[in-house]
């Protein structure tokens, strides 16, 4: 073992400098050289001084600034009061005593012993009202009232304006369209995030797909489609209010939860359809119509189905329901519900029935509805959505009586406003409020070539028909106005996705897609040509191509597999090994097997008994199961002839 070398050596702090020989044995060069040594206290004063200098400039900048805005903003208030006829400056003298008051100098003004005298406009009303002992010097001009009241008054006065004179319909986005293509069947479903990122839209083709704004181009293909019900038709799809999972409601009478991308979080667990009680069971027992999340408790969802119940449930449990709703008619009969949804707050549910009858429970009180409207609507049709407002006070329900009305929920004895003649061929047509809660929407059905679909806009404070969007020559199912991006989503007929927004009065959504280009084939995934590839196109596999027969009769002759020749058939009594045939008839080969017969023609009892003693002396398979059972075997003694002759009766014996 060898010492280490002192630390001098190794930090190299002789005065000849680094050896270079030792920068060679460890490896790499510059070992040994001095460390370099820093004044952590020199760095930190220059830090200082340098942050000091910059705040300093930036302090003068700022207030530099600062001057120059309220040197102008002087000037433009002094050219707004200023009269035009005048061309002189209103000179005021302002060397009062510092204990007269307002009250007092107007006292004097207007009695004429004030030894002032004002030329030019009065004076505002805040500089009237300040002492004037804070004015110590001459001021040319009116005093400007103080700029940050002037600016709240006249943003108090346009926001009156806004509120009393402005058009709702102004507001409506529907300058620009992109148009999605779903498939060929209804959209039944559509759903948004609360953000505004991702569109999931559902039909009767059993398909959903999902739509991403920030990551399409103008192609507007969806990213990912997937049947999470096999062969139900798509009911409702709604996001959750976090966004990251999707209720999906089918034909069937299971509800799923899917997450964001399409994948399984839960299932609903079906019912039993043999219990009368639907209290008694643990899920839906038929076909489901709608569901709704809970706008404020995460993992909370509704269902109402054809077993006349509306179910809460919770994505922790699948294996059975939260609550059980059950409507029922004025004489206590059972009624399905077609529609259901959360209020605002979440603390009311509201669910229409085939009767017509609207019926609104508190969450926590499942026995008796707290609102009861047993003719909202005609009975026998089905309502085909119910929705509060954002304020929480109104209720729209959409009819299938082709109507639309409006409820008061403090005072739900009778309809606000409603509308007719809005026709409705689907059991999921929509209604919905928009952001400001001012306008009503709803879309309207036609037959297949007469006329075209409309999305229809009542204002709500008046009920009245204010404006009208042509769609599609098809019927108008879904529609949807996101309140973040203020855009007008809308499902039809024949499987599009339309979605309406405005550049200026929108934010993100179908703006982010519309200005990318559509992406064009990367080179380098295109072929120069068009090569088809078969695994036995290759050369290993390939066969040779025969170019003329001779050759190939050649070679089958020098192959001795080929080229022998077959043996013939033998005749007579056989040779070589070979046994000869005795005819090729059903009777040759019966005597054959005849004569090759070497059965045994002997007595069998005596075939039996050559091995009695042998089983008699090594007993194993019957002997030992009946052992104790069967009494010992005796056999009949076979006598001789000579016996037999001898025992003969005399009449035999004669007979002979």
């Amino acid at each position: 073992l060898t010492r280490s070398p002192p630390l001098a050596a190794v930090t190299g702090s002789d005065a000849s400098g680094p050896d270079p020989q030792l920068a060679v044995t460890m490896g790499f060069t510059g070992f040994g050289k001095k460390a370099r040594t820093f004044d952590l206290e020199a760095m930190f004063e220059q830090t200082r001084r340098t942050a000091v200098e910059r705040s300093r400039k930036t302090l003068e900048a700022r207030e530099k600034e600062e001057e120059m805005n309220r040197e102008k903003e002087l000037r433009r208030q002094n050219e707004d009061i200023e009269p035009t006829s005048s061309g002189a400056h209103v000179v005021r003298d302002c060397s009062k005593s510092s204990s007269r008051d307002t009250s007092s100098s107007e006292s004097e003004e207007s009695s004429g012993s004030s030894d002032d005298e004002l030329i030019g406009p009065p004076l505002p009303l805040k500089m009237m009202e300040e002492p004037s002992n804070h004015i110590e010097e001459d001021i040319l001009g009116p005093l400007p009232p103080p700029l940050y009241e002037e600016r709240e008054r006249e943003a108090e006065t346009q926001a009156e304006g806004e509120a009393g004179g402005e058009n709702p319909v102004q507001k409506i986005p529907d300058s620009h369209e992109i148009t999605l293509k779903h498939g060929t069947k209804t959209v039944s479903a559509l759903g948004l995030d609360p953000s505004g990122a991702r569109l999931v839209t559902g039909g009767y083709d059993y398909d959903v797909k999902f739509w991403d704004f920030a990551g399409m181009d103008a192609s507007f293909k969806a990213f990912r489609s997937l049947q999470p019900c096999e062969c139900h038709q798509i009911k409702s799809l709604q996001y959750s209010n976090t966004g990251d999972m999707i209720l999906v409601v089918s034909g069937s009478s299971q509800a799923k939860v899917i997450d964001r991308d399409g994948f399984e979080v839960m299932e609903c667990i079906k019912g039993d359809q043999y219990i009368v009680d639907m209290a008694n069971t643990k899920g839906h027992t038929a076909m489901l119509h709608t569901g709704s999340w809970h706008p404020k408790i995460k993992g909370e969802f509704m269902t109402c189905s054809n077993d006349a119940t509306v179910r809460t449930w919770e994505v922790e449990n699948p294996r059975k329901q939260r609550s059980v709703f059950k409507p029922r008619t004025m004489q206590g009969k059972k009624v399905i519900p077609t529609t259901c949804t959360y209020s605002r707050d979440g603390n009311l549910i509201a669910a229409a029935c085939q009767n017509g009858s609207i019926q609104i429970w508190d969450r926590n009180m499942t026995v008796h509805p707290k609102f009861h409207y047993k003719q909202a609507h005609d009975p026998g049709t089905d309502t085909s959505c119910v929705a509060f407002s954002y304020d929480g006070n109104v209720l729209a329900s959409r009819g299938g009586d082709d109507t639309l009305k409006l409820w008061d929920i403090r005072q739900f004895n009778k309809p606000l406003f409603s509308a007719s003649g809005l026709p409705t061929m689907f059991p999921m047509t929509d209604c919905c409020f928009s952001p400001d809660d001012k306008l009503i929407v709803t879309g309207t059905s036609v037959q297949r070539g007469c006329g075209s679909g409309k999305l229809v806009f009542f204002e709500r404070r008046t009920f009245q028909r204010v404006y009208e969007i042509d769609i599609t020559d098809a019927s108008v199912v879904r529609c949807l106005w996101h309140p973040k991006l203020n855009q007008i989503m809308v499902g039809t007929g024949n499987g599009l996705a339309k979605v309406y927004y405005d550049p200026n009065k929108s934010q993100r959504g179908a703006k982010l897609c519309v200005v990318k280009t559509q992406r064009k084939a990367k080179q380098a995934e295109t072929l120069t040509q068009d090569y088809i590839i078969t695994p036995h196109a290759l050369p290993m596999f390939r066969e040779p191509r025969q170019r003329s027969t001779r050759k190939q009769l050649e070679k089958d002759r020098l192959d001795p597999l080929k080229s022998h020749k077959p043996e013939p058939p033998v005749a007579g009594p056989g040779r070589g090994g070979r046994v000869g045939t005795h005819g090729g008839t059903l009777s040759s080969y019966i005597v054959k097997n005849i004569a090759l017969d070497k059965t045994d023609d002997s007595n069998p009892r005596e075939a039996i008994l050559r091995h009695a003693k042998a089983a008699e002396d090594n007993p194993y398979w019957v002997s030992p199961a009946y052992s104790k059972t069967q009494p010992k075997t005796m056999f009949a003694q076979v006598e001789s002839d000579d016996e037999e002759a001898k025992n003969e009766p005399e009449w035999k014996k004669r007979k002979i």
